[in-house]
């Protein structure tokens, strides 16, 4: 019994797909980005300080110095100019060197308000400025 063997590739379509070009490609783009990733993410390592709860100072060497969402200040619930800010917190200051001055600023405020307040604070000679949060 002998085996024949037709030649009939000429006239069959061929019904396999070649993947091996697509797996050279797929390898070559793996291990471009294997090296790249690393390359992409850039990390800034802090270390945050750890705080405590503490008490609140007592009332009657205490203002409460706000920022609200436009960035206007107000001291003690009274609109205050921020080119008059620090002329006020001067005469606070000395009128009770012993002053605390808590700061509340709105969530959406910019912080480019923020820091002119506290640049005020700083000039008016205001040595205990606290922040004030709310507890999750």
């Amino acid at each position: 019994m002998a085996i024949q063997f037709h030649n009939n590739s000429e006239n069959r379509e061929i019904s396999d797909i070649n993947v091996t070009p697509f797996v050279d490609v797929s390898l070559v783009l793996l291990i471009i980005f294997m090296v790249a990733a690393p390359l992409l993410t850039q990390v800034v390592r802090v270390s945050l300080p750890k705080t405590a709860k503490t008490e609140q100072p007592a009332a009657q060497h205490l203002a409460i110095l706000s920022v609200n969402a436009r960035g206007e200040p107000q001291l003690d619930d009274q609109a205050v100019a921020i080119d008059a800010l620090e002329s006020v917190l001067k005469a606070l200051q000395e009128r009770d060197p012993a002053i605390n001055v808590q700061l509340q600023v709105d969530r959406n405020t910019i912080f480019d308000a923020v820091a002119k307040v506290m640049a005020c604070a700083q000039r008016a000679g205001i040595t205990r400025l606290s922040f004030v949060t709310l507890e999750k």
